[in-house]
């Protein structure tokens, strides 16, 4: 049998310079399910993405997927990209399975956990106060350039991963500090600067962008302080969910937010297309 990918639709173009097409699965013509396929906004026009792959019931478990999967990396290919990526449920395991058994590799997960009524308190000798503008200077500095740095190291290329750190903090911090919506503070430990936190606050949610540690206060549990700042800080503004994203290669603080609760929303891998 034969499976193999039929346009339903013209290529689409987006006005944020993305394109994208959907197809039915097809074997021997007939239609077993349907793939989307489309370009990345965060990486650009080099990095594929596979938006939505399914696959009628009966037709599953027949190798469909596999070959549907197979068949966007040649259009993607076709469409002059290197890489491609694709998000799965965190739940899906199967459609986990399947993504690594292709080569994808993880990138990272989004993480999410339900938060209560009461704030956390913070413990004895720990408070935090808003960061400043000299800070929030500072900050800025040292974190785009690790920001960038970080999807380096997973497989994004340099000029690509520079180009996509400057882009999400132009959408992202339009005003820098003043930016509404979002909270920048400082973590103190007995009167002495120990990290730095930046929340968002959404329409129904709470997202933690940026938690660190500084570098001489590690292993003090100033990690876990930090992390009950931002729960505190998401049921102080009527949120009752908070989401963050690690990225992969980071066990320290996989084990931190698993212990606090944490659980996969979604998975992102890639992979490199030869």
């Amino acid at each position: 049998m034969t499976t193999t990918l039929r346009p339903t639709e013209p290529l689409q173009h987006a006005a944020d310079g993305t394109r994208s097409r959907r197809y039915q699965v097809c074997v021997n013509s007939r239609p077993v399910g349907e793939i989307h396929l489309g370009t990345s906004p965060a990486f650009g026009a080099t990095t594929a993405r596979i938006l939505d792959l399914r696959i009628e019931e009966p037709d599953r478990r027949r190798g469909r997927a596999t070959v549907a999967a197979l068949a966007a990396e040649e259009v993607a290919r076709g469409w002059g990209c290197r890489q491609i990526e694709t998000g799965v449920p965190g739940r899906a395991e199967a459609a986990l399975k399947l993504f690594e058994t292709l080569g994808y590799v993880l990138r990272g997960r989004e993480l999410e956990k339900q938060l209560g009524d009461t704030p956390p308190a913070l413990p004895a000798g720990s408070r935090a106060r808003p960061m400043t503008e000299a800070e929030f200077e500072t900050w800025h500095e040292v974190s785009s350039e690790q920001y960038a740095r970080l999807w380096i190291e997973r497989g994004v290329p340099e000029a690509e991963a520079y180009a996509k750190a400057r882009r999400d903090q132009e959408s992202f911090l339009p005003r820098g500090l003043a930016t509404e919506d979002m909270l920048f503070s400082v973590l103190e430990h007995q009167g002495t600067p120990v990290g730095t936190l930046w929340v968002a606050r959404r329409e129904d949610t709470a997202f933690v962008f940026d938690v660190e540690s500084a570098p001489a206060h590690r292993g003090k549990g100033h990690g876990r302080t930090l992390m009950l700042l931002a729960e505190a800080q998401a049921i102080a503004a009527g949120r009752r969910a908070l989401g963050l994203h690690v990225h992969a290669g980071n066990p320290p603080a996989e084990r931190l937010y698993e212990s606090l609760g944490y659980e996969t929303k979604r998975y992102a891998l890639y992979k490199n297309l030869l």
